[in-house]
């Protein structure tokens, strides 16, 4: 199915975020002991987790491309979400870590300037990961994978970290060492707030919660199918990267049952041109006229 087509395309940007971060990681944590700079060291260990999260991510994908069986017949599309909640939580470990770090060395009594070549580290790094960001984030919107989208969140708030030490360390050289240290304070809150960010959008898809505006959109586009007299109910909620709607419409009550099913073929596809939504059930009841009688 092309389903899950979409989610291998999702390993693939998995797969990216790995390598880039394993490799980023050797570099900031490895420059950033030689250079003395707390805030690359901070910017290097919040790689390391994001490799780690970024595998969660991956098994996530993988175990959603499972077809379905006698203990899950919607399929496995969840351990998508699971997986960016997982990810949240190796994120905020990490965060908190790094706060604890910087702030010990923003009250310590000597504090040295990084040297410069900490700063280009920062810099060039962040370029890369807002390239990596990009291709995800478009990645995910293509596939409608969450999963992806917590990946792409995370590597844009990687790229955002790394200019942040950037900033720091150039303030350092101009007598501001502590600047350094409270970069890498700024550092472990950005961490955090992203890990927050994730879980808050993990928990309220796993809760069955759905954007209302999106909602509100698909009920507009149902309306306007020809044949439909208006939607006594309609509900939506996410099921990894796919989303599943259900609605009661209302049709004339002449019409036969072949006449009232084309109404919702017509209905189908446009979910499926419009917002690539491949899973819609309807139930359709008569117009008020015969219920009245």
């Amino acid at each position: 199915m092309e389903i899950y087509d979409d989610i291998k395309k999702g390993e693939k940007g998995a797969w990216i975020s790995i390598i880039t971060y394993i490799c980023l990681s050797i570099f900031k944590l490895g420059v950033g002991y030689v250079s003395n700079s707390e805030a690359l060291l901070a910017d290097g260990f919040n790689n390391t987790t994001d490799i780690i999260a970024s595998i969660a991510v991956l098994i996530g994908l993988k175990i959603s491309r499972k077809p379905p069986d006698e203990d899950h017949p919607y399929g496995h599309f969840r351990a998508e979400t699971i997986s960016a909640m997982v990810a949240s939580f190796i994120m905020v470990s990490v965060g908190i870590q790094v706060l604890y770090q910087a702030a010990t060395g923003l009250f310590s009594p000597e504090i040295q300037a990084p040297d410069m070549i900490a700063a280009w580290t920062a810099l060039i790094c962040a370029a890369i990961m807002y390239i990596v960001y990009r291709y995800n984030a478009q990645l995910a919107r293509k596939i409608n994978s969450q999963a992806m989208m917590a990946a792409a969140q995370d590597n844009r708030s990687d790229a955002l970290v790394s200019i942040g030490a950037f900033i720091g360390i150039i303030g350092s050289q101009f007598g501001l060492p502590w600047l350094d240290s409270l970069t890498a304070v700024v550092v472990g809150l950005i961490i955090c707030k992203t890990a927050w960010d994730i879980f808050r959008e993990a928990t309220h898809t796993l809760t069955d919660g759905f954007d209302e505006e999106m909602l509100e959109t698909f009920k507009q586009t149902i309306e306007k199918t020809p044949g439909v007299e208006w939607i006594k109910d309609i509900k939506a909620r996410r099921h990894g990267s796919s989303v599943l709607v259900d609605a009661v419409i209302t049709v004339d009550h002449k019409l036969n049952v072949i006449q009232s099913h084309k109404i919702t073929e017509e209905i189908e596809k446009k979910m499926m041109n419009e917002y690539r939504i491949r899973h819609v059930h309807f139930h359709i009841e008569p117009s008020k006229k015969v219920q009245n009688h």
